[in-house]
């Protein structure tokens, strides 16, 4: 699992990195200031989750004892990625496609992020 989270953490930073220079770029002008400011709390949540997915790949690598809190660390990992699709991707749609209801779906990933970060703890204290 470490493998396929070590990628997943590099593409979604790449992504970042990407819609972060889209945002502050290609996007001024043409939309909304108010529009541009959800964009990159979307770019900047998907980075943050990007570096806490690669830290989870590590600890798994790293963390091989019986007793290793293994599965939840895959469980936040997975957490991550679905939050960041979730979350991230439901303010970039907004974002562009000024969908209101989009915003409702955006707490759902937040609750997968919180989730996430409520297995990482559970696991660092078992580490």
């Amino acid at each position: 699992m470490e493998r396929i989270f070590l990628t997943i953490a590099a593409i979604l930073g790449g992504l970042s990195v990407m819609a972060g220079a889209f945002g502050a770029h290609a996007l001024s002008g043409k939309i909304s200031e108010r529009a541009i400011e959800i964009f990159e709390t979307g770019a900047r949540y998907q980075m943050y989750h990007a570096l806490a997915l690669f830290l989870i790949a590590v600890l798994l690598r790293t963390s091989q004892s019986p007793q290793s809190p293994q599965p939840l660390l895959n469980i936040a990992g997975t957490a991550f990625i679905i939050g960041v699709a979730i979350f991230s991707g439901s303010l970039y749609a907004l974002s562009l496609t000024g969908i209101k209801w989009l915003g409702a779906i955006t707490p759902l990933g937040g609750v997968a992020l919180i989730g996430g970060w409520g297995c990482l703890a559970i696991a660092a204290f078992k580490l």
